[in-house]
């Protein structure tokens, strides 16, 4: 006989007479960030086209929020984990599978659902643009591509007796063709001797459903974290790329520019040459380079 409990159960009777139903128990749902890199059109031959950092959005097709943008995602089925949710979605949205996914967050906000008591388990995913095909889920009545700018507004810093709470503000811009849709973040930490903790607050938010703001933001500073620390930024882009294109990459990640020597010297050892070169009319041909997987 195994174990019993304090009012004599052993571990198969107590499953037996177990209701689940006595507690309210939420749904989960997975939403996804899911980026892309894209070139523009570039009218002058000789001029290299410019890259944009891109999330997919859908225009939602229902109830709650009907007619807004909100990122892809579903829930969670009975008969998967959250992982094989957000890669199953990933899949349906974007005709895509085995690329870098990567859990951000769970976002447990009471009322962040008006349907109900909704956690959303949500991920971060890279894909090289030129994989996908884009198509609206049946809850949606439209997909598209936007336009990412993620800027600093201002920062705060308040003394507490003992740490500090520092709040920094951003603007989040999302633009596709013939839509505009913005949100003004907080990003606060508050540190103590005994602890420290991390928050997103939405300020305004124009045109996107939910708490998606919240989630595009946190996947946004996750992915210039990892940009300035790691190889993260090498799964956008193709087999086969030049520096010049990579450090592209890189700036539209971070925002910012960068100086052509130091950051060859950054990725020197992510990348390694291979014997073929772009044939772009009107350019001189540049050395194509692939990803180092051995130094990775």
């Amino acid at each position: 006989m195994g174990m019993v409990d304090r009012e004599g159960l052993t571990e198969s009777e107590f499953l037996a007479q177990y209701r689940a139903g006595d507690y309210e128990r939420p749904s989960v749902a997975t939403d996804m960030v899911i980026f892309t890199v894209t070139s523009t059109e570039e009218g002058n031959y000789r001029k290299l086209p410019e890259k944009e950092l891109r999330i997919l959005l859908i225009r939602r097709g229902g109830h709650p929020y009907l007619g807004k943008w909100a990122l892809p995602g579903g829930f969670v089925r009975p008969d998967e984990n959250a992982d094989q949710a957000a890669a199953r979605e990933l899949q349906e949205e974007t005709g895509v599978s085995d690329v870098y996914l990567e859990q951000l967050h769970t976002f447990t906000d009471v009322g962040r659902d008006p349907r109900t008591w909704v956690m959303s388990c949500s991920y971060m995913a890279l894909i090289d643009s030129s994989r996908f095909r884009l198509e609206a889920g049946d809850d949606a009545d439209d997909a598209a591509w936007f336009k990412v700018s993620y800027r600093l507004l201002r920062e705060q810093k308040e003394l507490l007796e003992e740490g500090y709470v520092r709040t920094w503000t951003y603007e989040l811009k999302l633009s596709a063709e013939g839509e505009e849709l913005t949100a003004v973040i907080n990003r606060t930490v508050t540190a103590k001797p005994t602890s420290r903790s991390l928050e997103y607050t939405i300020v305004e938010n124009n045109g996107l459903a939910f708490d998606h703001g919240k989630i595009i933001a946190c996947a946004i500073e996750r992915l210039r974290g990892q940009t300035n620390d790691s190889d993260i930024a090498l799964h956008l882009m193709p087999k086969l790329f030049t520096l010049t294109e990579l450090q592209q990459v890189y700036e539209v990640i971070l925002d910012k520019e960068l100086l052509k020597a130091a950051f060859r010297r950054k990725v020197a050892e992510l990348v390694a040459e291979t014997d073929h070169y772009t044939e772009n009319a009107g350019h001189r041909p540049s050395r194509l380079y692939r990803r180092n997987w051995g130094e990775a």
